[in-house]
Order: structure tokens, then C-alpha cells, then sequence
């Protein structure tokens, strides 16, 4: 199979186009055939190195895939060869206590895909057969693929960790990524929610918020620690902007403040999910979709913020990538 892959970390001449081991799935695995894969700034980290962290290279970086199941291992009962699928993008062992009580984001040997272990920059994929959903009614693979990552994070974030109500303010940093362009629609969904979108630490009334959606971080940090309203919560999921931040522990506890880290979801949060997705309650912005051979373009155009919502590569046929598939 054709695919990019990262043997050492730098800039985008590191992502190399290669003809590459098409994988084989174990017996509890399913093979997948990669129809449309969405961009994160995940990728760019991974490419370029983080500071204290050992990614396993040689990878091959995607984390949000949709595509057809093309084969499955011998142990895998109910999966069809076929079979449009969205994949989850979170790997765990399935046994622990976290999850089998439903919180497997906190396994401690959770992996996300492109990270942990090969990705969807290529045109197969070989993942736990538990990994496999039915691709939403209704989506096709480039709206499926836009999905799950950046919903389960701002799901998680909003309702699992900050446990945003009606009649709240939600301040949401960096309106034009795609996990902030998720949790305007989650907010929206949740009901009577005041949100105010920025592209930075904005100013807002003497009340402050009682929550901020965030994965900026550093130096806006502290700025948007002012904003908070007493007992607010702030939740984090990142840090773009720089992984060190200055804040004032006697606001923290003066006004009974909260600082929430969030990272990823359950799955079972994103099979709940799923009816969203297929009424239209929950639809990704998709802001350009692009060829696997381009990635790099496409990683380029990420790393200089040029995108409003996600970007997409397609692989194979891109007008089967863009529609929804047939159903049965």
C-alpha cells in the first residue's frame, strides 16, 4: 500500500510518501480500508517532536478515519467485510478497571491512534475490531472522518469534566480549530448556554463566565483565569500556545476556581454521540478537503492556522470519499 510515514521528527520533508507493508490484522483486529482521513494538530506535534516524549517511529500519523472494513481477524464475530465505519480513534486494553467501568481514556495503556501506533495516512489501517462503529447514517466518509476526536474531546470537556449547564456562559478560545468548532455545537445542543467565541482571551462582563473551553494555554492562560466567574471552571485540553502558564493560587481559592485537564473521551460517550451526528444536530465543519499525496500541504496550511473548521485528506476516489456511502 502507498502511505506517509515519519522515521525521524522535524518539519514537513519528514512526512515521506513510501510504498509501505500493507498491515495484518491480528485475530481480534479488523483491516480497514481508508477512505478519508482528517488532519489534527496532534499530527504536527507528533511530526515535529515534543520535548520529554518518545513517539514510536517509524508512524504513521491520522487520527480520525473513516472508511470500509476490508477484512477481520478469525476471532472477530459480527463485522462485515464491506462495512462503512468510522473508526474510534482511542486504543486501550479493554480489561482494566477503567475500561471496563467505561472510562477507558484513563487505561494506563491508552494510545491514540497516529500517536501510539500507525494511523490513517494510508490506505489501509489495522485496528481493535472494539474500535469499529457503524459510519453515521447520512455522513459521508470526509464528514464521518471529521468527527470523532475532535466531538469526544469537546464532549468530554464540556460535559464530563466542566459539566456545563443551562442558563451558564461558556467562553470557547480559537473559534476556527476544529475541537472549538465542536464545542460551539455541543454548547448549542446542551441547551440555554450564553457562548462566546474568540480567537484569543477576550474581554467579557464584570460577571465573568462559568466556563472556558480551552487548548491555547500558555501565556492566555492567566488572562483567561481573570474571566472566570466565582467557582468557574477552566478545562484544558491542550497547550498551543505554550505548555507553562503564570497563575495566581490566591484567585484560585478566593473564588472557589477550578482547573480541569481533559484529554479524549469514552467510547461509549461517542456512541452516544452518534444520534447527533445523524440527526444534523452535530455536523464537523470541513474546510477544504485535500489528496493523501498532499498531506504535507495540507499539514503546512494547519501549522499556519489558515483553516476554519478541519481539513480533510481523501484517499482513493474522492467523490466516494465525499458522499454518503449506499445504504445495506
Amino acid at each position: 500500500m502507498n502511505g506517509f510515514q515519519i522515521g525521524r521528527h522535524g518539519g514537513p520533508e519528514v512526512l515521506e510518501w513510501k510504498e509501505l507493508p500493507r498491515p495484518v490484522p491480528s485475530a481480534d483486529e479488523v483491516l480497514v480500508r481508508v477512505r478519508a482521513c482528517a488532519l489534527n494538530r496532534l499530527d504536527l506535534w507528533v511530526r515535529d517532536g515534543v520535548e520529554g516524549h518518545t513517539f514510536p517511529l517509524p508512524l504513521i500519523p491520522g487520527s480520525e478515519v473513516a472508511g470500509d472494513v476490508a477484512t477481520a481477524g478469525e476471532a472477530v464475530v459480527g463485522i462485515e467485510p464491506g462495512t462503512p465505519t468510522l473508526v474510534a480513534p482511542g486504543v486501550s486494553c479493554g480489561r482494566c478497571e477503567s475500561c471496563v467501568s467505561g472510562r477507558d481514556m484513563l487505561c494506563p495503556g491508552y494510545g491514540i491512534l497516529g500517536e501510539h501506533r500507525d494511523g490513517g495516512y494510508a490506505e489501509y489501517l489495522a485496528v481493535p475490531a472494539r474500535n469499529i462503529l457503524p459510519l453515521p447514517a447520512g455522513l459521508s466518509y470526509v464528514q464521518a472522518a471529521a468527527t470523532p476526536l475532535v466531538f469526544l474531546t469537546a464532549w468530554q470537556m464540556l460535559v464530563g469534566r466542566a459539566r456545563l449547564r443551562a442558563h451558564e456562559d461558556v467562553l470557547i478560545h480559537a473559534a476556527g480549530s476544529g475541537v472549538s468548532c465542536a464545542g460551539i455545537l455541543i454548547a448549542r445542543l446542551l441547551g440555554d448556554v450564553m457562548i462566546i467565541a474568540t480567537a484569543g482571551a477576550d474581554v467579557v462582563g464584570r460577571k465573568g463566565v462559568e466556563v472556558i473551553f480551552d487548548h491555547v494555554g500558555g501565556e492566555h492562560f492567566e488572562r483567561s483565569m481573570r474571566l472566570l466567574a466565582w467557582a468557574g471552571r477552566i478545562v484544558l485540553c491542550g497547550a498551543t500556545a505554550g505548555p507553562e502558564a503564570h497563575i495566581n493560587l490566591r484567585a484560585v481559592f478566593f473564588k472557589s476556581l477550578s482547573i480541569l485537564g481533559s484529554t479524549m473521551g469514552s467510547q461509549g460517550d461517542l456512541r452516544r454521540l452518534a444520534p447527533h451526528f445523524e440527526n444534523g444536530a452535530l455536523r464537523a465543519v470541513v474546510d477544504r478537503t485535500l489528496p493523501l499525496e498532499r498531506a504535507r500541504e495540507a499539514q503546512e496550511a494547519l501549522g499556519r492556522r489558515e483553516q476554519f473548521g478541519k481539513i480533510v485528506l481523501t484517499v482513493g476516489d474522492p467523490e466516494v470519499a465525499g458522499r454518503p456511502p449506499a445504504a445495506g
